[in-house]
């Protein structure tokens, strides 16, 4: 029988833990501070993360039943809910924000040969920002709108890497930032392609990228105005390519508008295409103008992965319940969920397992203070998961 570490210590241990304290040290994270360190809150948050729990009672209750285990979780004393609620309104949360970038930067070495469903060598990513509703008495820093607006939210901007679907970059603002306006936050990684939706369509902040010798791919406004300039060259095979994959037309075009012409005064690449599956049409810019109009469809359909990101995380993580009111508190835990995220998804990789994180995380949840090896634990669930799935239901969402 197995008598040594709790499976949530297991998964703790799977945590680069020297740099999280040199991070702490050099942002004098627990500086003053005699009790409850910022790795006990980064344990504590990980815990309501990993089991779900929706307020500081419920994290304090469940872990107050299991005062024996805390030792071994890595906490010195029994958790009180002022204590984590003064932690995090106390606590940079930049300080988890670059934790959980170290994280990231592991998960996308892990994953950097991750296959997804355009066979390209290059760097790939989706990006898009989705909103988390406030309540606007409750959190009044994060006022959307005008003066007079009744709303608050809080905006996750993401640059999903579609090799393994991991967040490679994420700026939280409030929901009155426009979604163009993440875009002002990246590095731009010469090479890689960038795939976004119309929102994203400025042609200022596009030749910027196309002059660091970056691509993108996106969709046009229904009033951009434009004129062709000529057709792309094509052989008989590419023309029947094209034809089953529904591409209507793909030349080369020049910007006509007022100001946008002189915004992006290079031509660009224009494909028209019926997507098969639904009859919808679709038409798409880009300035790659190598790769086949049947690639640069599927790149605008593999975007669909940062939507699915969006759905996945507020589902099965704690990040539309917060646990404090204050700008720090939300992004503290936002950034905490983040960090989990990838880390399931670095012990995936390195354990070699074949569930779903959603089937891990729901695993996980039930089994934290149990004593048995996590690699047997979670082993165990390939075969039970793969029994229990039907013929007839699909994965949403799979890694």
């Amino acid at each position: 029988m197995y008598l040594g570490k709790t499976v949530f210590a297991q998964i703790m241990d799977f945590l680069p833990w020297k740099r999280f304290h040199r991070i702490v040290a050099r942002r004098k994270g627990d500086h003053y501070v005699k009790h409850f360190s910022c790795a006990e809150q980064f344990r504590v948050m990980a815990f309501a993360q990993l089991c779900y729990r929706e307020s500081l009672r419920d994290i304090e209750l469940c872990l107050g039943a299991q005062v024996a285990k805390l030792y071994h979780m890595g906490l010195s004393a029994p958790v009180k809910r002022t204590t984590l609620a003064e932690a995090n309104e106390r606590n940079d949360w930049r300080l988890f924000a670059e934790f959980a970038q170290c994280l990231i930067d592991e998960a996308r070495g892990l994953y950097a040969e991750e296959p997804f469903s355009v066979d390209l060598t290059g760097s790939v990513y989706a990006f898009d920002a989705s909103t988390i509703d406030l309540c606007l008495s409750l959190f009044p820093w994060a006022h959307f709108g005008r003066a007079q607006s009744s709303k608050a939210s809080i905006k996750l901007h993401t640059l999903l890497d579609l090799r393994g679907n991991i967040p490679s970059f994420v700026h939280l603002s409030t929901g009155r930032m426009a979604d163009v306006r993440g875009f002002d936050k990246l590095s731009l990684e010469p090479g890689a392609i960038y795939v976004m939706d119309r929102g994203y369509l400025d042609f200022t902040r596009l030749y910027r990228l196309h002059q660091a010798s970056a691509f993108f791919v996106t969709r046009p406004k229904h009033n951009t105005q434009l004129e062709r300039s000529s057709s792309m060259p094509s052989d008989p095979a590419t023309r029947e390519a094209n034809a089953a994959a529904g591409i209507r037309s793909d030349c080369r075009i020049r910007l006509t508008g007022k100001h946008t012409r002189d915004y992006y005064p290079e031509t660009i690449r224009r494909i028209h295409l019926i997507v098969p599956e639904t009859g919808k049409s679709l038409v798409l810019l880009t300035n790659n103008f190598k790769l086949a109009a049947v690639t640069i469809a599927a790149l605008y359909k593999a975007r669909w992965q940062v939507e699915l990101f969006f759905k996945w995380v507020k589902q099965h993580l704690r990040i539309k319940k917060f646990y404090g009111t204050t700008e720090n508190a939300v992004k503290t835990q936002i950034w905490i969920a983040i960090s989990i995220y990838v880390l399931i998804a670095i012990i995936k990789k390195r354990l070699k397992l074949a569930p779903s994180l959603y089937g891990l995380l729901q695993l996980l949840s039930l089994t934290l203070f149990e004593k048995t090896t996590l690699q047997d634990l979670l082993q165990g669930a390939t075969t039970r998961e793969n029994d229990a799935l039907s013929a007839n239901q699909l994965n949403l969402f799979e890694f």
